[in-house]
């Protein structure tokens, strides 16, 4: 991926309707996003029929359900997946799901999906790991609530299964992430430390982090979104509205322009500017030819289209060739 990668996460904010779900692509498709991602699970395989729900998730739905329950309703089924990929194709954005369990990449995998983004819930999920890392597919790989060796032993069990190409994805999972728990430079350590591309995946509120660490460079974006964050369901009040998305693939992109080369050089719509800001040597006052140019006779004043101020060692000492006026440019 030669530039910034962004992915718009959808994740469960269809909250189980079609509709919906199609009018998330289309949000993606005019925020600019690369990618509309989805999450593919079958509430049955992913969690206990009695667990109890995250901090978040109690807050932003009803009480009283268990989280199997919640999840149940937010499912993407087979046949919305029918409708899903082909309407993304359509609409000429790459159609990708974060699957739960491993009969969810088996249901992905009958698409031509471009990779594989695993869940930072699933990084010490063993059977799962060696399953996708048979796939040989590109893996994206968040890496929430884990320690360097979490994730430096799960990119060993996926490139032992035949996975070579991997990115991690530096996140946090709580929702909404608070601006001190970011450690966005953990980032770079992950980089560092295991030798692979590296990107985001951002739960915090608003937009001002995602453009952070694509200055940092981060070949991947991730950030939920909804159409609008007073919809009933758990993660809608953590995520951007379809003008916010915008906004931010906007300034991202803008970050991955601003970014360049790295060599330092004037640039090509600065240099009209250099003769006109930088200075010559000019004569301080008037000078009759054959006096000592000193520093109580030559100055340095704008423009810069006559000597450089860095000749100053050489001009200092020799004889005027000509009579000056004041702030007329001295010749050698």
């Amino acid at each position: 991926m030669s530039k910034i990668y962004i992915i718009a996460e959808a994740g469960v904010n269809h909250n189980g309707d079609i509709n919906i779900a199609k009018r998330l692509v289309d949000a993606a498709v005019d925020a600019g996003a690369d990618a509309v991602k989805f999450q593919t699970f079958k509430a049955q395989n992913l969690v206990c029929k009695n667990a109890g729900k995250a901090a978040y998730q109690l807050e932003t739905t009803e009480q009283a359900e268990t989280q199997y329950e919640m999840l149940k309703k937010l499912e993407l089924t087979e046949k919305m997946h029918e409708e899903l990929v082909p309407y993304c194709r359509e609409r000429g954005i790459e159609f990708l799901s974060t699957p739960f369990d491993v009969e969810s990449v088996d249901l992905l995998l009958q698409y031509e999906i471009p990779l594989i983004k695993i869940p930072s819930g699933e990084i010490t999920n063993y059977p799962y790991l060696k399953k996708i890392g048979k796939t040989g597919k590109k893996v994206i790989l968040s890496t929430g609530m884990s320690t360097l060796d979490e994730v430096r032993d799960a990119v060993q069990i996926l490139k032992n299964e035949g996975t070579d190409k991997i990115i991690l994805l530096h996140c946090n999972t709580e929702y909404p992430t608070p601006m001190c728990d970011v450690n966005l430079l953990a980032m770079k350590t992950l980089q560092e430390e295991l030798g692979l591309p590296v990107g985001y995946s951002d739960h915090t509120k608003g937009i001002e982090i995602p453009i952070a660490a694509a200055a940092l460079g981060a070949c991947v974006i991730e950030k939920h979104f909804t159409l609008d964050r007073t919809m009933e369901g758990p993660d809608h009040k953590a995520s951007l509205e379809p003008h916010e998305l915008r906004a931010m693939v906007c300034a991202i992109h803008n970050i991955e322009q601003a970014m360049g080369d790295g060599v330092k050089r004037p640039s090509a719509s600065e240099r009209r500017n250099i003769g006109i800001v930088r200075k010559s040597i000019v004569a301080k006052r008037d000078i009759s030819e054959g006096e000592i140019l000193s520093e109580e006779n030559i100055t340095t004043k704008r423009p810069g289209t006559g000597i450089s101020p860095m000749m100053w060692e050489k001009v200092i000492g020799q004889r005027a060739r000509k009579n000056y006026k004041a702030d007329e440019m001295i010749e050698l």
